[in-house]
């Protein structure tokens, strides 16, 4: 087991002769092999596993699972639990890390693939509901991003904003006066009713700041949609677009967008889409359906997911999020209902 384990995670972040369907089916069939809960869910359904020969033949296991059973493959120990956040009374999802040198590897290769090394970054993270918890996973990987920038104005605020307005400001100076054509990048990364009451309380001139939401109103606001809220950080900090973050609890990879909500994803990971009315349907076609994620970093969870977000897939490597499909749970990373 642990062999073809080793051979599968070389293959994931490797640049030579990546073959996404090539892996994908490899992890299905270990884990298939070796996670009963997942193997129970296949063989319910009546799949023959020897006879899934392409990606949207796999079954995707709902992300429901994460909150009522144990997913995990056998043999492996836990290293971290993370969990979701919800509201008083809500049973949340807990996602059992098992090699958490692998989280660390998916995140931080993933956000160099979209804005670089992390070095020439000053991370200022304003994610106050979320640093409440030890056990989110949001928090994990902001915390070793920013010591990853080696740089000691990166930090965390939890709702000291004036502070925040402060150390803005002066890292901005900073940049502008220096000589060097090499600047170090500001990032400021927030849940999205911090970065809300922030823009009200403090509104500045962050054109040279990306500004990049993670979503989540927790109660404390009225539920906006994206374009809504993107258009009053952009008002209030003078920038041209505001960048987001999707990831969930269940997931070890994630996607970023550079501006209006439009996605892309790492190599290892895949968006497809399936007819909410006949969820065995899955394609990677242009058009809306219900979300289905293939993250090869969770080779010791369950790698191919099923979520209960509504997705509307652009081009290939292009997906926005439309908001959560009826009778789902409201999660605190949900990413605003659309309208």
């Amino acid at each position: 087991m642990q062999s073809s384990v080793s051979k599968i995670r070389e293959k994931i972040f490797s640049n030579d002769n990546f073959n996404f369907e090539e892996i994908a089916l490899q992890l299905f069939d270990f884990q298939y092999t070796h996670n009963l809960v997942y193997k129970q869910f296949v063989d319910y359904l009546k799949i023959n596993a020897a006879e899934v020969q392409t990606v949207q033949q796999i079954p995707f296991l709902p992300i429901e699972f994460f909150k009522t059973h144990r997913i995990l493959t056998e043999n492996a120990e836990t290293q971290k639990i993370f969990e979701s956040s919800g509201t008083t009374g809500q049973i949340t999802s807990k996602h059992l890390v098992a090699d958490l040198a692998l989280y660390e590897e998916s995140f931080d290769k993933g956000f160099q693939q979209f804005y670089g090394k992390i070095e020439d970054f000053t991370i200022l993270a304003l994610l106050p509901s979320y640093l409440e918890r030890d056990t989110s996973s949001l928090v994990y990987m902001v915390d070793d991003l920013i010591k990853k920038t080696k740089n000691e104005h990166s930090g965390f605020y939890l709702n000291n904003l004036e502070e925040l307005a402060v150390k803005i400001k002066y890292l901005k100076s900073q940049i502008a006066s220096e000589i060097s054509e090499h600047k170090s990048k500001i990032l400021l990364i927030g849940v999205t009713f911090a970065l809300l009451d922030f823009a009200e309380k403090f509104p500045m001139d962050l054109s040279d700041v990306i500004i990049m939401e993670t979503g989540g109103m927790k109660g404390r606001r009225e539920e906006l949609t994206r374009e809504e809220v993107h258009t009053i950080l952009t008002k209030a900090f003078n920038v041209k677009t505001i960048h987001s973050e999707y990831g969930m609890t269940e997931l070890l990879s994630q996607g970023y967008s550079k501006g209006s909500g439009i996605f892309e994803v790492p190599k290892w990971m895949k968006i497809l889409k399936r007819d909410i009315y006949d969820p065995m349907n899955v394609s990677a076609t242009q058009g809306r359906g219900g979300l289905n994620v293939i993250d090869l970093a969770n080779i010791y969870s369950c790698a191919f997911i099923a979520t209960q977000d509504l997705v509307n897939i652009k081009s290939e490597s292009e997906f926005e999020v439309l908001g959560r499909l009826d009778n789902s749970d409201i999660r605190g990373c949900n990413l605003m209902v659309a309208m």
